[in-house]
């Protein structure tokens, strides 16, 4: 399994930069295209060991062959998960898909609610799409994400609150206008904190605390992605100046273990024609409906939303777009119609 694999890996001596290059979530992601540049003149002793394989192998089902990310359209899921102390298990608790094209040098940003009710692949179930990391790790949520969107998930990039907030507090902090004054709460990382309305700038626990808070948002998950998107603009701002980064060589260390990826060095470093394109990121949304079944809450995704969500990641993938399925269903629809009315 991809647990067991990932704790191997997790044990092994990796160097500084591969330490470096694995720094991401949707934000560190962004971090490495901005500042790799930096980071390989300060780090000159680069190793290119395996990265962390999933169980499918080398490429997606969704896929004929594996894709080069440097010159071909490709997909990253980017899960950040609830756990800390070097622990990538366990539910995530944000997830966002990202396509990237060469050709047009331009980015798509997909916000997955984390309760999201769907079909988790491999459990003949519905339930939370975050629940399906806990079900069966990064493996399961790749599957549920493609079935979901019938488009392949090329990589993924995974990390945890530690490696969040150590990126935050190295980068002096963030700068966010904060909505409104709440108050947010937990045990294991922050205690409790109170932020204020009104421009601020946050340090690691701030910045996490902000990001999650959901219960005090009168736009719950929606409104928690925005946030979200939010603090990853102000970490490019703060990337974009070499200044900003403080010591390599402790981020790093700090990091390492919080953080794992199956895209290889020189994939990463091939990424950085991204960079020009990182404030011109457009973002994408799914648009559904608040639902409770059995007392627990749901957000239930739009058929039709979630029909133009793949359609336009599909065209950004230069995946040809297949339209019969939809008409061969409506066929099916009027046969049964007519069928029915025969019988009654």
């Amino acid at each position: 399994m991809a647990h067991s694999r990932m704790e191997k890996k997790r044990r092994k001596k990796r160097s500084p930069f591969k330490r470096f290059i694995k720094v991401t979530s949707l934000v560190f992601l962004l971090l490495i295209l901005t500042t790799g540049g930096y980071a390989f003149w300060k780090i000159n002793d680069v190793s290119q060991s395996a990265q962390v394989d999933l169980d499918r192998g080398e490429h997606s089902e969704y896929r004929d062959a594996a894709i080069n990310p440097n010159k071909d359209p490709f997909s990253m899921l980017i899960l950040g998960l609830d756990t800390r102390d070097g622990d990538l298990s366990g539910i995530s608790d944000a997830m966002v898909l990202a396509t990237f094209n060469p050709k047009e040098g331009t980015i798509k940003m997909l916000n997955i609610p984390r309760d999201s009710r769907v079909q988790i692949a491999g459990r003949e179930r519905i339930d939370k799409i975050n629940h399906a990391h806990a079900f069966g790790g990064v493996d399961m949520s790749i599957a549920t994400v493609e079935n979901l969107l019938d488009i392949p998930v090329d990589y993924f990039l995974s990390l945890n609150f530690d490696a969040f907030m150590k990126i935050i507090d190295e980068l002096g902090g963030v700068d966010v206008e904060v909505p409104m004054t709440f108050t947010e709460t937990d045990n294991a990382t922050y205690g409790t904190l109170t932020i204020e309305e009104g421009p601020q700038r946050l340090n690691g626990q701030e910045a996490l605390a902000y990001a999650r808070m959901r219960k005090s948002d009168p736009r719950g998950d929606l409104g928690r992605g925005d946030r979200q998107k939010e603090i990853m603009e102000s970490v490019i701002k703060e990337a974009a100046s070499l200044s900003s980064i403080t010591n390599f060589g402790s981020l790093m260390d700090a990091l390492d273990g919080n953080i794992y990826t199956n895209m290889s060095f020189n994939h990463v470093l091939g990424m950085h024609s991204y960079a020009d394109e990182l404030n011109n990121i457009e973002s994408v949304s799914f648009s559904g409906d608040n639902y409770t079944e059995n007392g627990v809450y749901y957000y239930q995704l739009r058929e039709d939303s979630v029909k133009e969500v793949s359609t336009m990641l599909k065209q950004h993938l230069d995946i040809e777009v297949d339209t019969e399925p939809e008409f061969a269903d409506e066929a099916e629809s009027a046969e049964q119609t007519e069928e029915t009315n025969t019988e009654y």
